[in-house]
Protein backbone atom coordinates (compact mmCIF):
# COMPACT_ATOMS: atom_id res chain seq x y z
CA UNK A 1 0.00 0.00 0.00
CA UNK A 2 1.30 3.44 -0.94
CA UNK A 3 1.19 5.87 1.96
CA UNK A 4 1.19 9.64 2.07
CA UNK A 5 4.34 11.28 3.42
CA UNK A 6 3.96 13.40 6.57
CA UNK A 7 2.59 16.90 6.01
CA UNK A 8 0.87 19.74 7.83
CA UNK A 9 -2.70 20.55 6.77
CA UNK A 10 -3.81 24.20 6.77
CA UNK A 11 -7.49 25.12 6.32
CA UNK A 12 -8.02 28.80 5.41
CA UNK A 13 -11.53 30.26 5.10
CA UNK A 14 -10.86 32.90 2.42
CA UNK A 15 -8.82 33.22 -0.76
CA UNK A 16 -6.69 35.88 0.92
CA UNK A 17 -5.90 33.60 3.86
CA UNK A 18 -4.95 30.83 1.45
CA UNK A 19 -2.46 32.88 -0.58
CA UNK A 20 -0.95 34.42 2.58
CA UNK A 21 -0.50 30.95 4.05
CA UNK A 22 1.29 29.81 0.91
CA UNK A 23 3.59 32.82 0.97
CA UNK A 24 4.42 32.35 4.65
CA UNK A 25 4.87 28.57 4.57
CA UNK A 26 6.95 28.41 1.40
CA UNK A 27 7.05 24.64 0.85
CA UNK A 28 3.32 24.24 0.27
CA UNK A 29 0.74 23.00 -2.21
CA UNK A 30 -2.93 23.85 -2.63
CA UNK A 31 -5.44 21.00 -2.62
CA UNK A 32 -9.16 20.92 -3.41
CA UNK A 33 -10.40 17.43 -4.26
CA UNK A 34 -6.94 15.90 -4.03
CA UNK A 35 -7.50 13.41 -6.85
CA UNK A 36 -4.24 14.47 -8.53
CA UNK A 37 -2.07 15.78 -5.68
CA UNK A 38 -2.52 12.94 -3.18
CA UNK A 39 -1.65 10.12 -5.63
CA UNK A 40 1.39 12.16 -6.70
CA UNK A 41 2.41 12.51 -3.06
CA UNK A 42 2.02 8.77 -2.51
CA UNK A 43 4.34 8.14 -5.44
CA UNK A 44 6.72 10.83 -4.07
CA UNK A 45 6.40 12.87 -7.26
CA UNK A 46 5.43 15.82 -5.08
CA UNK A 47 6.38 16.07 -1.41
CA UNK A 48 5.17 19.38 0.05
CA UNK A 49 5.59 19.71 3.80
CA UNK A 50 2.43 21.83 3.97
CA UNK A 51 -0.89 21.25 2.22
CA UNK A 52 -3.38 24.13 2.03
CA UNK A 53 -6.93 22.83 1.79
CA UNK A 54 -9.36 24.96 -0.23
CA UNK A 55 -12.43 23.00 0.85
CA UNK A 56 -13.70 25.64 3.31
CA UNK A 57 -13.58 28.67 1.00
CA UNK A 58 -17.17 29.39 -0.13
CA UNK A 59 -16.09 31.73 -2.95
CA UNK A 60 -14.48 28.83 -4.79
CA UNK A 61 -17.65 26.73 -4.94
CA UNK A 62 -20.03 29.23 -6.55
CA UNK A 63 -21.43 29.43 -10.09
CA UNK A 64 -22.76 32.86 -11.02
CA UNK A 65 -23.60 35.06 -13.99
CA UNK A 66 -25.80 34.50 -17.02
CA UNK A 67 -25.21 33.14 -20.53
CA UNK A 68 -25.90 36.63 -21.92
CA UNK A 69 -23.10 38.20 -19.87
CA UNK A 70 -20.78 35.27 -19.24
CA UNK A 71 -20.60 32.75 -16.41
CA UNK A 72 -18.15 32.58 -13.51
CA UNK A 73 -17.34 29.11 -12.19
CA UNK A 74 -15.44 28.87 -8.91
CA UNK A 75 -12.33 26.73 -9.19
CA UNK A 76 -13.63 24.53 -6.36
CA UNK A 77 -16.81 23.50 -8.18
CA UNK A 78 -16.73 19.72 -8.53
CA UNK A 79 -16.73 18.06 -11.92
CA UNK A 80 -20.03 16.37 -11.08
CA UNK A 81 -21.65 19.70 -10.25
CA UNK A 82 -20.35 21.21 -13.46
CA UNK A 83 -21.46 18.28 -15.60
CA UNK A 84 -25.01 18.42 -14.18
CA UNK A 85 -25.59 22.16 -13.81
CA UNK A 86 -28.66 23.00 -15.96
CA UNK A 87 -27.29 26.33 -17.24
CA UNK A 88 -23.93 24.81 -18.18
CA UNK A 89 -25.53 21.79 -19.85
CA UNK A 90 -27.85 23.98 -21.92
CA UNK A 91 -25.58 26.86 -22.92
CA UNK A 92 -22.06 25.40 -22.57
CA UNK A 93 -22.49 21.71 -23.42
CA UNK A 94 -18.81 21.21 -24.31
CA UNK A 95 -17.82 22.28 -20.80
CA UNK A 96 -20.36 19.92 -19.25
CA UNK A 97 -19.34 17.06 -21.54
CA UNK A 98 -15.64 17.40 -20.77
CA UNK A 99 -16.36 17.41 -17.03
CA UNK A 100 -18.56 14.33 -17.36
CA UNK A 101 -15.80 12.44 -19.19
CA UNK A 102 -13.20 12.78 -16.45
CA UNK A 103 -12.42 9.51 -14.67
CA UNK A 104 -15.22 7.84 -12.66
CA UNK A 105 -18.28 9.13 -10.74
CA UNK A 106 -16.53 8.82 -7.37
CA UNK A 107 -13.56 10.87 -8.51
CA UNK A 108 -15.76 13.42 -10.29
CA UNK A 109 -17.59 13.89 -7.00
CA UNK A 110 -14.26 14.86 -5.38
CA UNK A 111 -12.29 16.40 -8.23
CA UNK A 112 -12.75 20.07 -9.12
CA UNK A 113 -12.65 22.01 -12.35
CA UNK A 114 -9.72 24.02 -11.02
CA UNK A 115 -7.76 20.88 -10.32
CA UNK A 116 -8.52 19.54 -13.79
CA UNK A 117 -7.39 22.74 -15.48
CA UNK A 118 -4.12 22.60 -13.50
CA UNK A 119 -3.62 18.86 -13.91
CA UNK A 120 -0.02 17.68 -13.71
CA UNK A 121 1.42 16.47 -17.01
CA UNK A 122 1.58 12.71 -17.39
CA UNK A 123 4.00 10.16 -18.82
CA UNK A 124 4.52 6.38 -18.88
CA UNK A 125 7.91 6.91 -17.21
CA UNK A 126 6.72 9.41 -14.60
CA UNK A 127 3.40 8.09 -13.30
CA UNK A 128 4.94 5.16 -11.48
CA UNK A 129 5.88 4.34 -7.91
CA UNK A 130 9.05 5.76 -6.41
CA UNK A 131 10.73 2.32 -6.53
CA UNK A 132 9.86 1.84 -10.24
CA UNK A 133 11.22 5.26 -11.13
CA UNK A 134 14.35 4.69 -9.06
CA UNK A 135 15.01 1.46 -10.97
CA UNK A 136 15.36 3.41 -14.24
CA UNK A 137 17.36 6.19 -12.54
CA UNK A 138 14.24 8.38 -12.47
CA UNK A 139 13.36 10.77 -15.31
CA UNK A 140 13.87 14.41 -16.14
CA UNK A 141 10.50 15.47 -14.71
CA UNK A 142 11.48 14.38 -11.20
CA UNK A 143 14.85 13.39 -9.72
CA UNK A 144 16.53 12.34 -13.00
CA UNK A 145 18.39 13.90 -15.92
CA UNK A 146 17.00 12.03 -18.94
CA UNK A 147 13.60 12.20 -20.64
CA UNK A 148 13.05 8.52 -21.48
CA UNK A 149 10.46 9.44 -24.10
CA UNK A 150 13.19 11.20 -26.12
CA UNK A 151 16.55 10.51 -24.43
CA UNK A 152 18.50 12.99 -26.54
CA UNK A 153 16.03 15.81 -25.91
CA UNK A 154 16.94 18.72 -23.60
CA UNK A 155 13.31 19.00 -22.41
CA UNK A 156 10.64 16.86 -20.75
CA UNK A 157 7.88 15.52 -23.02
CA UNK A 158 5.26 14.65 -20.40
CA UNK A 159 1.83 15.24 -21.90
CA UNK A 160 -1.08 17.49 -20.89
CA UNK A 161 -3.99 15.09 -20.30
CA UNK A 162 -6.67 17.39 -18.90
CA UNK A 163 -10.14 17.16 -20.43
CA UNK A 164 -11.12 20.64 -19.31
CA UNK A 165 -8.06 22.49 -20.61
CA UNK A 166 -8.59 22.00 -24.39
CA UNK A 167 -12.21 23.13 -24.02
CA UNK A 168 -11.22 26.21 -21.99
CA UNK A 169 -8.71 27.23 -24.67
CA UNK A 170 -11.06 26.47 -27.57
CA UNK A 171 -14.03 28.48 -26.28
CA UNK A 172 -11.88 31.47 -25.32
CA UNK A 173 -12.44 31.20 -21.57
CA UNK A 174 -10.51 33.30 -19.07
CA UNK A 175 -9.05 32.46 -15.67
CA UNK A 176 -8.62 34.50 -12.51
CA UNK A 177 -5.47 33.90 -10.47
CA UNK A 178 -4.77 35.38 -7.04
CA UNK A 179 -1.65 35.83 -4.93
CA UNK A 180 -0.43 38.11 -2.16
CA UNK A 181 0.32 40.65 -4.90
CA UNK A 182 -3.32 40.79 -6.02
CA UNK A 183 -5.45 39.17 -8.71
CA UNK A 184 -5.00 38.94 -12.45
CA UNK A 185 -7.22 37.70 -15.26
CA UNK A 186 -5.71 35.87 -18.24
CA UNK A 187 -6.93 33.96 -21.30
CA UNK A 188 -6.97 30.23 -20.64
CA UNK A 189 -4.54 29.82 -23.55
CA UNK A 190 -1.94 31.90 -21.68
CA UNK A 191 -1.84 29.47 -18.74
CA UNK A 192 -0.10 26.62 -20.53
CA UNK A 193 3.48 26.06 -21.71
CA UNK A 194 4.79 23.36 -24.03
CA UNK A 195 7.15 21.95 -21.42
CA UNK A 196 6.43 18.82 -19.40
CA UNK A 197 7.99 20.26 -16.23
CA UNK A 198 7.22 23.99 -16.38
CA UNK A 199 3.80 23.38 -17.90
CA UNK A 200 1.93 26.26 -16.23
CA UNK A 201 2.61 29.98 -16.70
CA UNK A 202 1.77 30.89 -13.13
CA UNK A 203 3.76 31.66 -10.03
CA UNK A 204 4.04 28.84 -7.45
CA UNK A 205 1.96 30.74 -4.88
CA UNK A 206 -0.80 31.80 -7.27
CA UNK A 207 -4.20 30.28 -6.67
CA UNK A 208 -6.68 29.61 -9.46
CA UNK A 209 -9.86 31.27 -8.22
CA UNK A 210 -12.34 31.13 -11.11
CA UNK A 211 -13.03 29.90 -14.62
CA UNK A 212 -14.82 32.53 -16.71
CA UNK A 213 -16.96 31.38 -19.64
CA UNK A 214 -17.63 33.84 -22.49
CA UNK A 215 -21.18 35.00 -23.29
CA UNK A 216 -23.17 32.43 -25.22
CA UNK A 217 -24.10 33.48 -28.73
CA UNK A 218 -23.89 32.43 -32.35
CA UNK A 219 -21.18 29.90 -31.62
CA UNK A 220 -21.14 26.20 -30.84
CA UNK A 221 -18.50 24.01 -29.26
CA UNK A 222 -17.91 20.34 -28.59
CA UNK A 223 -15.38 17.94 -27.10
CA UNK A 224 -14.45 14.42 -28.21
CA UNK A 225 -12.17 12.09 -26.26
CA UNK A 226 -10.22 8.96 -27.18
CA UNK A 227 -9.22 6.51 -24.46
CA UNK A 228 -8.81 2.75 -24.15
CA UNK A 229 -11.86 2.29 -21.92
CA UNK A 230 -15.12 4.20 -22.06
CA UNK A 231 -14.60 5.43 -18.50
CA UNK A 232 -11.86 6.09 -15.95
CA UNK A 233 -8.93 6.50 -18.36
CA UNK A 234 -7.10 9.71 -19.16
CA UNK A 235 -7.38 10.82 -22.79
CA UNK A 236 -4.80 9.72 -25.32
CA UNK A 237 -6.41 12.31 -27.57
CA UNK A 238 -8.89 15.10 -26.91
CA UNK A 239 -10.41 17.34 -29.57
CA UNK A 240 -12.14 20.58 -28.58
CA UNK A 241 -13.65 22.79 -31.26
CA UNK A 242 -15.48 26.11 -31.25
CA UNK A 243 -17.09 27.56 -34.36
CA UNK A 244 -18.82 30.92 -34.80
CA UNK A 245 -21.52 31.03 -37.47
CA UNK A 246 -23.06 33.76 -39.62
CA UNK A 247 -26.87 33.62 -40.15
CA UNK A 248 -26.33 31.91 -43.52
CA UNK A 249 -24.27 29.12 -41.91
CA UNK A 250 -20.84 30.32 -43.01
CA UNK A 251 -18.13 29.84 -40.38
CA UNK A 252 -16.88 33.27 -39.29
CA UNK A 253 -14.35 32.13 -36.69
CA UNK A 254 -12.97 28.81 -35.54
CA UNK A 255 -10.65 27.35 -32.95
CA UNK A 256 -9.58 23.69 -32.88
CA UNK A 257 -7.49 22.46 -29.95
CA UNK A 258 -5.91 19.03 -29.44
CA UNK A 259 -5.36 17.53 -26.02
CA UNK A 260 -2.94 14.75 -24.97
CA UNK A 261 -0.60 15.20 -27.97
CA UNK A 262 1.74 17.78 -26.41
CA UNK A 263 2.68 19.26 -23.05
CA UNK A 264 -0.01 21.91 -23.53
CA UNK A 265 -3.43 22.03 -25.21
CA UNK A 266 -2.29 22.34 -28.82
CA UNK A 267 -4.20 24.86 -30.91
CA UNK A 268 -4.11 24.14 -34.66
CA UNK A 269 -4.68 27.42 -36.52
CA UNK A 270 -4.19 25.69 -39.88
CA UNK A 271 -7.28 23.58 -39.23
CA UNK A 272 -9.31 26.65 -38.30
CA UNK A 273 -8.15 28.48 -41.43
CA UNK A 274 -9.39 25.62 -43.58
CA UNK A 275 -13.03 26.32 -42.64
CA UNK A 276 -13.27 30.04 -41.83
CA UNK A 277 -15.23 31.92 -44.48
CA UNK A 278 -16.83 28.74 -45.77
CA UNK A 279 -19.91 26.65 -45.03
CA UNK A 280 -19.26 23.63 -42.84
CA UNK A 281 -19.68 20.91 -45.46
CA UNK A 282 -17.88 17.57 -46.01
CA UNK A 283 -15.18 19.20 -48.14
CA UNK A 284 -14.19 21.82 -45.59
CA UNK A 285 -14.45 19.33 -42.73
CA UNK A 286 -12.06 16.96 -44.53
CA UNK A 287 -9.64 19.83 -45.18
CA UNK A 288 -9.67 20.86 -41.51
CA UNK A 289 -9.14 17.27 -40.35
CA UNK A 290 -6.16 16.90 -42.67
CA UNK A 291 -4.71 20.22 -41.49
CA UNK A 292 -4.98 19.08 -37.85
CA UNK A 293 -3.40 15.72 -38.67
CA UNK A 294 -0.17 17.15 -40.09
CA UNK A 295 1.27 18.96 -37.01
CA UNK A 296 0.13 16.34 -34.47
CA UNK A 297 3.19 14.44 -33.24
CA UNK A 298 2.22 11.98 -30.49
CA UNK A 299 5.14 10.48 -28.59
CA UNK A 300 5.74 7.40 -26.46
CA UNK A 301 4.33 8.91 -23.29
CA UNK A 302 0.78 7.47 -23.17
CA UNK A 303 -1.22 4.46 -24.32
CA UNK A 304 -1.56 3.04 -27.88
CA UNK A 305 0.88 2.97 -30.85
CA UNK A 306 2.09 6.36 -32.06
CA UNK A 307 1.05 6.03 -35.70
CA UNK A 308 -2.49 4.99 -34.77
CA UNK A 309 -2.84 7.86 -32.29
CA UNK A 310 -1.77 10.30 -35.00
CA UNK A 311 -4.29 8.85 -37.45
CA UNK A 312 -7.02 9.26 -34.85
CA UNK A 313 -6.43 13.04 -34.88
CA UNK A 314 -7.85 13.13 -38.38
CA UNK A 315 -10.79 10.93 -37.39
CA UNK A 316 -11.71 12.77 -34.18
CA UNK A 317 -11.44 16.26 -35.66
CA UNK A 318 -13.77 15.15 -38.43
CA UNK A 319 -16.24 13.72 -35.91
CA UNK A 320 -16.20 16.89 -33.83
CA UNK A 321 -16.84 19.12 -36.84
CA UNK A 322 -19.54 16.85 -38.19
CA UNK A 323 -21.34 17.18 -34.87
CA UNK A 324 -21.15 20.98 -35.04
CA UNK A 325 -22.46 20.92 -38.63
CA UNK A 326 -25.77 19.35 -37.63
Amino acid sequence: MLRLPPFRLVEPRTVYQAVVAHAELGDAAYVAGGTDLYPNMKRRQQTPRNVISLARIPELTEISGTPAEGVRIGAGVTLTQLARHPMIVEHYPAVARAAAMVSTPLLRNMGTIGGNLLLDTRCNYYDQTYEWRKAIDFCMKRDGAVCWVAPSSPRCWAVQSSDGAPVAVAIGAELTLASVHGARRIPASALYRNDGIQYLAKEPGELLVSYLLPPAGAWRATYHKLRRRGAFDFPVLGVAARLDFAPDGVVTAARIVLGAVASLPLEVPEAAAAIVGKPLDPTTIAAAAEAAFRPAKPMDNTDFPLAWRKEMVRVYVRRALEELAR
